[in-house]
């Protein structure tokens, strides 16, 4: 077992180098050739290394961020330095700004318009991939497109005689809001009059159709006036093309941008992305993907630290995944309560729970700074009651136990069953009820785990029901000591059986699925029709009717999620 395990490592490591080699190649990957002659489960879990694999590239290329400022001590040009662009006639270079894991940014002087610019070039030049050539076109054309006071603006795009593509834009002397917020937590109020501009310089893009998909604070720049504009559209997608674009007549009207969108692939930087792009779930990806970046700047901005922060860039995205950020008070005391509603709205899991667009968030903080009531304290019935039954964040998992809930669902029903034939039977002896509930339940759960362990890596969040279900199972266990301390005929206290289902579902509900109240109070209410047939009188059904339930309860969510999967 040890070796077969072993060997299907080095497979799947020799075919994660291969998938490697074909994207540096051909800037893409052929899942459907991969697909070929491997399992699902081999199939699943090669995605899941290579969106690793993804993450750790993007962020080791983007960890330095191209910054658009004055340095404080301006390095001479050099005739010598071979990363000094060539072939730009109407620009002369003075020096380099800064870089990052795709374009190189110089600080030049256009003699045609005799004015001070930044150019920047793709810096991998003649070896750039196709992907490569793709985001930095989208970078410049997204840019080119959006007209707005707080947005870097884009003054040209062409090819210098080396045949580097390069695009020049608005020069900002200043310095980047990372930089700001390195010295400190900004002031409550400065935070939110510095962010809505921004906010609103987003809003604008998106009503042209364009994602920005990258908001960080480096990604802000602040002028010597203290204003600020984003800029950066490396990763942006558009939503909607321009329909007078000629290049992409004939394209799918709304398609996005090609080559820059992978299936599982994770885009932008971990510490501020949005749990949609952390789990590599581009679908998903919409206008409050940006929301969440605009918040995550916030919470920056008002902490001095990003919402997570992990020791590697694959446990900050798990932790983006998997967990709710510190409550920015936690941090810094000093911040208003109101303005922490903003920026925990702001960075809600579920998508249909953050603001609905940069423009509400813009005016919610409006409203923060005219000491009136902020939208994200509502606290209407309807609000309160969707939050009640949404989804989670961590619902995912089912997606990895549909299937298996569907098998859990039968087992129960089986033992139930078989207990109350035992018990019409007139079956005083212990030891048989105690072999089903103990020792066959046991080995059950064994499997369960076994079979849920080799469809892939098991999440935070499982592990933590996986207590639960392990507490609740030493929990039916210790109910037949507990009669037998106390003298009591076998199966008296079942009905506590039914109670224990329900604080199982009611924990799930919290974490899963709101959905998952309806069971709990069904199991609940199930233990008083369980003790008024155990008390006599009537044929002691009382371990077939929480068969039935359970079995409901289990196979019903189990479905759901297996036709997601």
């Amino acid at each position: 077992m040890g070796s077969t395990e072993e060997e299907r490592d080095v497979r799947l490591f020799e075919q994660l180098e291969r998938l490697q080699a074909q994207y540096r190649e051909e800037g893409h990957v052929d899942w459907e050739s991969v697909a070929v002659g491997m399992s699902p489960e081999e199939l699943e879990e090669l995605k899941e290394l290579w969106s690793a694999a993804a993450i750790a590239d993007e962020v080791a290329s983007d960890s330095q961020n191209v910054v658009l400022l004055e340095p404080t001590a301006p390095p001479q040009p050099s005739t010598e330095d071979p990363t000094m662009p060539q072939g730009l006639a109407d620009y002369r270079v003075e020096c380099e700004l800064g870089r990052g894991g795709m374009g190189v940014v110089y600080r030049a002087f256009q003699k045609s318009l005799y004015r001070t610019v930044a150019v920047k070039r793709l810096l991998r030049g003649e070896w750039a991939t196709s992907t490569d050539l793709a985001r930095f076109r989208a970078e410049a054309e997204s840019a080119a497109q959006l007209n707005h006071p707080h947005i870097v603006s884009i003054y040209e795009v062409g090819t210098a005689q080396d045949g580097t593509p390069f695009f020049s834009m608005q020069y900002i002397e200043g310095t980047t809001l990372a930089e700001r917020i390195a010295d400190g937590p900004l002031p409550a109020r400065e935070a939110a009059e510095l962010l809505i501009p921004i906010c609103r310089a987003i809003a604008h893009a998106h009503r042209q159709g364009v994602l920005h998909r990258d908001l960080k604070p480096s990604n802000i720049l602040i002028d010597a006036e203290g204003t600020p504009y984003v800029t950066d559209f490396g990763l942006a997608k558009w939503t909607e093309r321009p329909a007078c674009d000629e290049r992409v007549a004939g394209e799918k009207r709304g398609a996005p941008h090609p080559s820059l969108t992978r299936t599982g692939a994770v885009l932008g930087t971990p510490s501020y992305l949005a749990p949609e792009q952390a789990s590599g779930q581009h679908e998903l990806v919409s206008e409050a993907t940006d929301v969440y970046g605009l918040g995550a700047i916030l919470y920056a901005m008002v902490t001095g630290r990003p919402p997570f922060q992990g020791a590697s860039p694959l446990q900050t995205v798990q932790m983006v995944v998997e967990q709710d950020p510190l409550p920015p008070r936690t941090l810094n005391p000093r911040i208003d309560r109101d303005l922490e509603m903003v920026v925990l709205k702001s960075l809600q899991k579920p998508v249909e729970l953050r603001y609905a667009s940069a423009d509400e968030l813009a005016d919610d903080l409006e409203r923060f700074l005219n000491d009136e009531p902020v939208s994200a304290r509502s606290s209407q019935f309807s609000q309160i009651l969707t939050r009640a039954f949404r989804e989670t964040h961590h619902a995912g998992v089912l997606k990895n136990w549909g299937l298996l809930w569907m098998w859990h669902a039968l087992v129960l029903l089986i033992l139930c069953f078989t207990t109350n034939v035992l018990v019409l039977n007139g079956f005083q002896t212990r030891l048989p009820y105690v072999g089903l509930w103990v020792v066959g339940a046991g080995l059950w759960a064994a499997v369960f785990w076994e079979l849920r362990r080799r469809a892939g890596p098991v999440t935070f969040i499982e592990r933590v029901l996986a207590h639960i279900w392990a507490g609740a199972m030493i929990a039916d266990a210790l109910l037949f000591a507990l009669e037998w301390l106390l003298d009591l005929e076998v199966l008296t206290l079942s009905p506590v059986l039914a109670l224990i289902g329900g604080m199982i579902f009611l924990v799930k509900a919290s974490l899963l699925n709101g959905l998952f109240y309806v069971p709990a109070v069904a199991l609940f209410l199930t233990s008083i029709p369980m003790a008024a047939m155990a008390s006599g009188g009537v044929p002691n059904f009382s371990i077939s009717l929480l068969g039935v339930v359970l079995a409901a309860s289990f196979f019903f969510p189990g479905w759901k999620y297996r036709k997601e999967r």
